[in-house]
Order: C-alpha cells, then sequence, then structure tokens
C-alpha cells in the first residue's frame, strides 16, 4: 500500500494532531538530526535524546528540545522515534540489557520507563527478529512498536523527502501516521511488524549490486570512448537505470565527492543483514553471494568511515579514484 504523499497541512484534524502529538528523537547523529529538525520545523514539539553533547546542541539550534536522559525525554512524549546504528542498539535501548540490575544503567530501557500508549517508531536498518522481539516485549506494557527504515540519507531527513518501508498493525500505523507525514515523502506499508526491515533489507542488497555493477558498466563504455556523463544520461533513459544511475553516481561518484553521508561500515553491515537473511531462509542466491563478498573484501583497502560509494574505486581506481 503506498499512502498519498500529500500534504495535510491545511486539514484542522491533521493540524490539531501535530499541535497535540509530542515527540522524541533518539539518535540525533545524520539521520535522526534530520528527522527531528524537520518535524520540528513541521509544528510538531519535539525532543531528542543523543549520549553526544554536540549533537544535542546542533538539534537544539534546529528548534529541537535537548535532554539529557532517557527518563526525561519519557516523561512527556507520545511518540519516540529511533534512529540507530545497528540492531543490537534497538534491542538494548527498548529490553536493557539481558541480566543487568534494576539500578544499573543498562536496565534503563523503554520497557521499564515507557508508558502505556506509547508509540515507537524505528528508523533503524535492523532485523525482522529483532523488530518481533522488541515489539512483543513492548507490548505487554501497552506500547506500540512500528519497523520503518528510511531511505534518502541525510539529505532526505533533513528535507523530509525521505521514503519508508513500514512494518505495522492498521491501526497503530493510523496513529503514528500525522508524523510520519511529516518526516517523510514516501511510506510503503509492507505488512506486519518486521516486514519493513525485510523490505529495507532487500532494497540495501539490491543498491549494493547496482552500485558495483553500474561501476562496471560506466568503466567499460567509458574505455570504448563513451563519456560517464553521457553514458548515465543513455542509461537513465532505458531499462538499465536505477537508484546508482539517477542519484548515486551524479551525486557522489562521478564528481568524486563520495560525501552522501553514509559509510561502508553501514553498508556492510547490511550487506551481512542480507545475507544471514538468506542463510536462515535456507537459500542459494548466487548473484547476491557475490556481490556480498565483493563488499566484505573491500575492507582490506576502504575504512568502515569512507562513505559507501567508494566501493567503485575496486572497479577503477584511475576512473573513480579521489582526485585523479
Amino acid at each position: 500500500m503506498l499512502f498519498n504523499t500529500a500534504s495535510h497541512s491545511t486539514d484542522h484534524t491533521a493540524q490539531e494532531d501535530i499541535m497535540t502529538t509530542t515527540v522524541g528523537v533518539i539518535g540525533l547523529g545524520n539521520m535522526g538530526g534530520g528527522m527531528a529538525a524537520t518535524l520540528a520545523r513541521h509544528a510538531f514539539p519535539v525532543f531528542g535524546f543523543d549520549l553526544s553533547e554536540a549533537a544535542r546542541e546542533k538539534a537544539a539550534a534546529a528548534g529541537v528540545t535537548p535532554v539529557s536522559s532517557l527518563a526525561e525525554l519519557l516523561e512527556t512524549i507520545d511518540i519516540v522515534i529511533l534512529s540507530l546504528p545497528k540492531a543490537e542498539h534497538v534491542e538494548q535501548l527498548c529490553l536493557g540489557r539481558e541480566g543487568a540490575q534494576e539500578n544499573e544503567q543498562d536496565a534503563i530501557s523503554l520497557l521499564a520507563l515507557g508508558k502505556p500508549g506509547l508509540i515507537v517508531i524505528d528508523t533503524t536498518t535492523s532485523t525482522p527478529e529483532t523488530s518481533r522481539k522488541v515489539a512483543a516485549a513492548l507490548a505487554t506494557r501497552g506500547i506500540d512498536f512500528i519497523d520503518a527504515p528510511v531511505s534518502g540519507g541525510p539529505k532526505g531527513a533533513a528535507t523530509g523527502s525521505m521514503s519508508m518501508v513500514i512494518g505495522a498493525e492498521d491501526d497503530v500505523l493510523a496513529r503514528a501516521m500525522p508524523v510520519l507525514e511529516a518526516m517523510s515523502g514516501t511510506r510503503v506499508h509492507v505488512g506486519s511488524c518486521g516486514a519493513g526491515n525485510v523490505a529495507k533489507i532487500a532494497n540495501n542488497m539490491l543498491a549494493a549490486c547496482h552500485l558495483i555493477s553500474t561501476a562496471e558498466a560506466v568503466s567499460m563504455a567509458a574505455r570504448a570512448g563513451v563519456s560517464p556523463e553521457k553514458l548515465l544520461e543513455g542509461l537513465n533513459a532505458g531499462s538499465g537505470r536505477s537508484g546508482a544511475t539517477q542519484v548515486m553516481f551524479p551525486s557522489w561518484v562521478i564528481n568524486k565527492a563520495y560525501d552522501s553521508g553514509f559509510s561502508m561500515g553501514l553498508m556492510r553491515k547490511d550487506v551481512g543483514l542480507a545475507s544471514d537473511l538468506t542463510a536462515r531462509l535456507g537459500m542459494e542466491l548466487p548473484l547476491s553471494a557475490t556481490v556480498a563478498q565483493l563488499w566484505d573484501d573491500s575492507s582490506a583497502t576502504l575504512d568502515d568511515s569512507e562513505d559507501f560509494c567508494a566501493i567503485v574505486q575496486r572497479t577503477d581506481p584511475t576512473l573513480y579514484g579521489h582526485g585523479e
């Protein structure tokens, strides 16, 4: 189901929702900070929490009220948005560290501190198993959970143009929709809890494939005398187009900027999630396996901190190398 992306700012009921719904954002990095600023710009009261003081200060400059603890955040909010690096961070934040004593820092969690009626929207690229485990545990406290991983990078988060693939029950999704509409351009409800992460893992596996296959096609054409810019123009008019040809190469590769805001480490993590899911399903996907191996092998020359588009440099260092 693809939701209408038109603005509802003139609708009286939607405006009331904005005025009365208080939102918290946990994780104010490149993505979470942009989402928080976007929601504040749409007149939601937004509170933000991050372990980094610098991230909290940056969010404050964008109209977000920073708080210094999870307990303080959860006192006043109706919806909390998570923007965290990995599934294990989501699980620990939501459920606490297994075996932690009540008075330990790791026992502080949404499960312990969240109030009945709270909606948790997890935008992290996580695993369906983690989403379902967390949702089941939070449900015992009357807390609802939505997995809604996002695409569009820091620019999409900052402009509210991200796309979301969403795993949620219909009634919970309806309650969260005003917030989701304000922070994204496109929302696709793909199923119940966990389905959003299945769809995002599939999406990122394709993106990982497309970056490498496009790099090979562009390199081949360049050796044969066709400029990368002209080739991309031709590909984007034909059946070979993809997110790599339409966005990644024009924005971050051809100009050798490599500044998408998404790291090699995060993409390696997402490719690994696809490999793990494939294994759990007992499937053999030879092309995906080859691409996953290429991403894994790239760690020998490309650090986790590098931009994920730098994977193309392994195809043709002369064509794609920094400043060459």
